[in-house]
């Protein structure tokens, strides 16, 4: 086999895997043309986007071993089509009810394509590069989310369907991957019975404390980008000069290209170290948001964009590390489960609160209350690692 065939299934689900993660993201830039069209408040907005983290949620509570019973393969293969089919609802959505549904489909096949890819890369990639395949997940992954919110902006920018033709070079690349999937010689595998039943595990008791720190952090990281592909394309015509689609696309997109890049260019730091750099940098970026929406200068926007970048870049790298070393084989599926299961949380609960306070008191008062939050839980978490690393049983 030649190098150039050896790479070809891990370039056909690597593709795979930035189609499905495209569709996850392209409908933020759009959110202020839906709320436009249909007189929708901040909440009615948060409530779609937190329709696609709960599809996300129940397929990781659920359908998680779905790739144990079908193979990576099929399991990719449904998750096609069903990001299609949400795509499909979501463009033609005449309501908010109807968009929250296209969102919770695309949430589950989210959540079944990012399972599976990261199975299937592992398969794929050649042998010489084996060690570096996590860490090509997460960037891929990254990628994929942020072209998708340039690819939607991009288009609504500059077409007389801003709410209809976005979706469909998306579609399009998911029926391409799908058959270039079917194109592929599926890998032996035993399969397990299908089961539904949730599966979330800790790892060993002496690792508890830096677990839910971990956790924690994702939760944070989670939390603020979730704050900006919600919620940013509104304010971002308040306390920025330049709007429309393309700008809350770029600010959107700019942080996970920047989180990608970090990830992959701080393979060699010690994942503690990211995880601390990364709770500062998230920390320092929430204040300077905050002094942005409070002063109306538009330059901190651009600074806490790029920290926020940084910031989600170091600490996810950091916490996908420490779970790493803190599991094994045996349970290293199930923990990571449980990690991403406190991490979705921070997509969920907190964008929920945003949304209330933005219908009550203002979008203001409601993205400062956000950062003061999510600024004092990195605080604490900075605080309770630090305590825990001077402890001698972890020297």
């Amino acid at each position: 086999m030649t190098q150039s065939q050896s790479w070809h299934p891990f370039v056909m689900i690597s593709l795979t895997l930035i189609i499905g993660t495209m569709g996850t993201a392209l409908a933020s830039p759009l959110y202020p043309i839906y709320q436009e069209l249909w007189q929708l408040l901040p909440s009615h907005i948060t409530f779609i986007f937190v329709a696609y983290m709960l599809g996300c949620l129940a397929t990781l509570l659920f359908l998680g071993r779905t790739s144990n019973s079908i193979g990576f393969l099929k399991t990719l293969e449904l998750g096609l089509v069903i990001i299609t089919l949400g795509l499909i609802l979501s463009m033609f959505a005449t309501n908010a009810l109807w968009l929250a549904l296209g969102r919770f489909v695309i949430g589950i096949a989210s959540g079944l394509m990012t399972t599976s890819a990261l199975i299937g890369l592992m398969w794929s990639i050649p042998e010489s590069h084996k060690a570096h395949a996590p860490q090509l997940s997460s960037v891929i992954t990254a990628v994929g989310f942020g072209l998708g919110p340039l690819l939607g902006g991009g288009v609504a920018q500059f077409s007389a369907a801003p709410l209809f033709s976005p979706y469909i070079p998306v579609i399009l690349g998911a029926v391409l991957c799908f058959i270039g999937l079917l194109r592929l010689a599926p890998p032996e595998f035993t399969p397990q019975a299908f089961s539904i039943a949730p599966k979330l595990e800790r790892p060993e008791p002496r690792f508890h404390a830096e677990f839910y720190i971990t956790g924690l952090t994702a939760f944070c990281a989670f939390a603020a980008f979730s704050l900006f592909a919600s919620l940013s394309p509104s304010f971002v015509q308040v306390i920025i000069p330049w709007h429309g689609p393309l700008v809350s696309g770029l600010a959107i997109t700019c942080i996970l290209l920047i989180s990608a890049l970090v990830q992959y260019f701080s393979k060699a730091i010690p994942a503690q170290k990211c995880l601390n750099y990364g709770l500062y940098l998230l920390l320092l970026s929430l204040l300077v948001l905050g002094l942005c929406m409070y002063l109306h200068w538009s330059f901190l926007f651009f600074v806490s964009d790029v920290l926020l970048g940084i910031g989600h870049g170091l600490a996810l790298i950091g916490a996908f590390g420490l779970i790493h070393a803190m599991t094994n084989l045996q349970n290293r599926a199930a923990v990571m489960s449980t990690y991403l299961f406190v991490g979705y949380l921070g997509t969920i609960l907190p964008i929920i609160a945003v949304g209330y306070l933005a219908d009550h008191f203002g979008l203001t008062t409601a993205v400062l209350s956000f950062c003061a939050a999510i600024c004092l839980l990195c605080g604490y978490i900075i605080i309770w690692y630090r305590q825990l690393q001077n402890k001698p049983v972890l020297g």
